[in-house]
């Protein structure tokens, strides 16, 4: 059975939000890029209006200078002249509006190119789910805050005109000329206003789209698990994988540490055990190494074949950071091992490891 809404009480993995990215589904606004366009296009027109405006002037000034009689062949030239010359004083502005409704989209998502909304699904087709989304709760918010976004812009609006009723009521007294300059004026304004309210709704709706876009990729408890277990496999099996790992790691101590000529302690989280033999060796080699329950074993046993345990903190833990079991001792720490083995061959009378075992060898 699907998992109802309050079982999802896990926010969503970065998985799980890549997956949703990946077809489509992320929190975007559509109110953001209409606002900023807007904004944008009354910005543009305050800076490259007059710009655009003396232009076209300029143009139409020249249309109705023509002298002569007017012909296809002389009006062509003229025409591709306008036209050119528009484009080119229209294309900042067009540019600035462009740039801005890119700038919106990819703030909102980033970038973002996938064809997998437009791919045709057969629920999309189903009479029932489209009445369904028609009439859900989501579609009633939706359009309640439709109602009031106009009731805000139409606020804006209504206050606006009023504060410049004195200038309409006087621009029947004004000619042609002041009154298109006091028309564009309050235009202007209003337009900025309403722009700028839109824009403030716009920022609320991003808020609101982010929050519902989480709500609804929230996960379960379960699918959590699924997740990771997908990702890092079953915990079951990792377990017992490192179960298997510690335990050949053991059997390699218990094998290896019988062979070494002393065993180097911090005294007691690092252990590391040397063997060295003069004939087939050019220096000593560490043969086992561990921390913490390691090193308890690798000196309970050799504790048990009687192999001589010394602590030397700060050899110890050079040797167990640096040293890979099966590698060399590096030539710096010559001198210590040295000294090391030079106490263990005297305190105990024993030849090193190499001679011992050949001398066992011989006897058998």
């Amino acid at each position: 059975m699907p998992a109802s809404a309050d079982e999802k009480t896990e926010p969503a993995t970065p998985r799980r939000r890549q997956e949703a990215r990946k077809k489509g589904q992320v929190a975007r606004s559509q109110d953001l890029p209409a606002a900023v366009l807007l904004m944008s296009g009354f910005l543009a027109l305050w800076l490259l209006g007059p710009r655009i405006w003396m232009a076209l002037l300029a143009i139409t000034a020249a249309a109705l200078t023509i002298e002569g009689p007017v012909r296809g062949e002389s009006i062509l030239p003229f025409a591709s002249a306008a036209v050119t010359e528009s484009l080119k004083q229209l294309l900042p502005f067009l540019v600035i509006l462009t740039s801005a409704m890119l700038l919106a989209l990819i703030a909102q998502v980033g970038w973002l190119l996938t064809f997998d909304p437009l791919i045709p699904r057969i629920e999309k087709l189903s009479p029932i789910a489209g009445f369904k989304r028609l009439f859900s709760v989501r579609s009633l918010m939706m359009a309640v805050t439709n109602v009031g976004k106009l009731a805000v812009v139409g606020t804006v609006a209504y206050f606006s005109l009023m504060g410049a009723a004195a200038a309409i009521i006087y621009a029947f007294s004004l000619d042609h000329a002041d009154l298109f300059r006091l028309g564009s004026s309050l235009m202007f304004q209003l337009g900025v206003r309403m722009a700028a309210a839109l824009l403030i709704l716009a920022l609320l709706d991003v808020a609101w789209q982010r929050h519902r876009h989480s709500r609804d990729l929230r996960m379960t408890k379960e699918e959590v698990k699924d997740e990771f277990r997908s990702m890092e496999g079953d915990p079951l099996v990792k377990r017992r994988r490192r179960e298997v790992q510690f335990q050949v790691a053991m059997q390699r101590i218990r094998r290896d540490v019988p062979k070494a000529d002393v065993v180097v302690t911090n005294p007691t989280h690092v252990a590391v055990a040397i063997s060295y033999d003069a004939d087939t060796m050019a220096a000593p080699k560490v043969v086992a190494k561990g921390a913490d329950y390691v090193a308890l074993r690798i000196r309970q046993i050799a504790a048990e074949f009687s192999i001589p345990i010394v602590q030397r903190p700060p050899l110890a833990r050079t040797l167990f950071e640096t040293v890979d079991v099966g590698q060399f001792i590096p030539e710096r720490l010559y001198q210590a091992i040295a000294e090391i083995l030079a106490y263990v061959y005297e305190l105990t009378g024993r030849p090193p490891a190499g001679v011992r075992a050949a001398a066992s060898t011989g006897g058998t």
